[in-house]
């Protein structure tokens, strides 16, 4: 099929890198000209493990546009998946979204096109983006549309760090759309996924037993509520057991055994039971503020989905809590930040842990050294609002520090010389924000380790 990937962020170069690996015909469209000169010279935007390979492998299916005359002609598919950031109100922007389809709608022709949402967007959006298509294309040509289009939603479940193989590997693919149509156009897109009867990249074997994936159709507003309430219910699991972190601390239990003696019921399961210092990223904090933000609109309370955000909030806050314990005073005092990123494997710095805690405790007068293996060319450049001293290394955030903070789980610093770094430190107090490092070993060092509900 001929594809258009409108956005060429996170969500469109994977999608985008994937369906050209499969063998069909992509064009990556974005209005940001600097950023199409980059892909068309090789240089990602964003790190993604494997995603360079992939699209070096799909290179002949692959182009990159700034032009929607030249994207939509003759497209089969447009994607739209642009970004939808957090309006001040918590409903999601959707300017990009509304630009994007009214320049489909000018620029398409009399043959049938499927658009489809794959952004995150509000309940009822796919009407919304049809009667914007609509309204372009009537008020372009002076006449009707005559459903020679149609809009469908189709869901991201992407993680960062693993997006590639939640692409070709999904745990369901989800199609909204009651019109036959363009659910079997997307079915047929998705055969061989659906299937398993594709190739897979050299570098990403498929998963040994993995058979048929689910493909769920259903309506267009269930499918945009699928994504909200999927990411919503993996929040409250994150603040649940980070909630129960700190009754374990008080009584002298170890959250770590607790997770795994709950997540050993099958009826919960161990995944997302890991408590830490709170979940970030692009897409937790918008989507469960734009799922809140609709039940306003209802006139319907999500008390659980709020809750999740507060906790999650307060295990930010904890950090300076445990710090304040151990040191007493924070004014004047030299904090290191073992990663920057919202998580690892990958450099995206939207709503991350480490930057909350940075501004907080530049606040209360610390001094702030932070290293991450990745995310340091992005954070030099956008984290402009926060003193943080970025570290090239990671041994130099442990110079004449009174804390360091590991915030970010990269297996790299689980093997760093923590023997020869605690003579570099003015006090040896290493809190482990993600139960992540030997805490035996390194008390055994010398270090005074606090973890999170231990």
């Amino acid at each position: 099929m001929n594809l258009t990937i409108v956005g060429t962020g996170y969500v469109g170069l994977v999608t985008g890198a994937a369906f050209a690996y499969l063998g069909h015909d992509v064009v990556c469209l974005d209005t940001d000209e600097d950023k199409i000169r980059s892909l068309e010279s090789g240089k990602l935007p964003i790190y993604e493990p494997g995603l360079d390979e992939l699209m070096r492998l799909g290179k002949s299916k692959l182009r990159f546009t700034t032009d929607y005359a030249d994207a939509i002609p003759g497209a089969n598919v447009v994607f739209i998946t642009v970004g939808t950031p957090l309006s001040g109100d918590g409903t999601p922007n959707l300017s990009f979204v509304a630009q994007a389809a009214e320049q489909i709608g000018q620029e398409m022709g009399d043959g049938y096109l499927l658009i489809v949402n794959k952004s995150t967007v509000p309940i009822g959006s796919g009407n919304w983006v049809e009667s914007i298509v609509r309204d372009s294309f009537e008020s372009k040509n002076g006449r009707r549309l005559n459903g020679t289009c149609a809009v469908a939603s189709n869901p991201e479940f992407l993680k960062e760090g693993s997006a590639l193989a939640d692409s070709f590997y999904p745990d369901r693919i989800v199609v909204g759309s009651k019109n036959s149509r363009a659910v079997a156009l997307l079915s047929d897109l998705y055969r061989p996924i659906v299937n398993q009867d594709f190739a897979p990249p050299p570098f990403l074997p498929r998963p040994e037993g993995l058979g048929a994936v689910p493909l769920v159709t259903t309506d267009i507003a269930s499918a945009e509520l699928i994504k909200y309430a999927a990411n919503a219910f993996l929040t409250v699991k994150i603040s649940f057991i980070n909630e129960i972190s700190v009754l374990a601390a008080k009584v002298g239990a170890d959250i770590t055994e607790l997770s795994r003696g709950i997540g050993l019921d099958c009826r919960i399961g161990s995944r997302f039971l890991q408590a830490g210092i709170g979940w970030g990223g692009s897409c937790f904090a918008k989507d469960t503020a734009a799922l809140v933000a609709t039940g306003q609109e209802y006139g319907i309370r999500l008390p659980i989905v709020d809750a999740a955000r507060q906790v999650n909030c307060h295990q930010r806050e904890l950090v300076i809590d445990k710090l304040l314990e151990e040191l007493k005073i924070l004014k004047g005092r030299t904090i290191g930040l073992l990663g920057v990123a919202f998580k690892p494997n990958t450099d995206d710095l939207r709503d991350a842990p480490a930057i909350d805690i940075a501004k907080r405790l530049s606040i209360r007068g610390a001094k702030v050294l932070a290293h991450d293996p990745v995310a340091l060319p992005r954070a030099r450049k956008e984290v402009t609002d926060v003193p943080i001293h970025f570290k090239d290394t990671a041994a130099e955030v442990f110079d004449d520090a009174d804390a360091v903070v590991l915030a970010t789980d990269w297996e790299e610093y689980r093997t760093l010389p923590f023997g020869q770094l605690i003579s570099k430190m003015a006090t040896p107090v290493l809190l482990d924000g993600r139960n992540y490092l030997d805490r035996e070993r390194l008390t055994a060092m010398g270090y005074r380790y606090c973890g999170v509900g231990r």
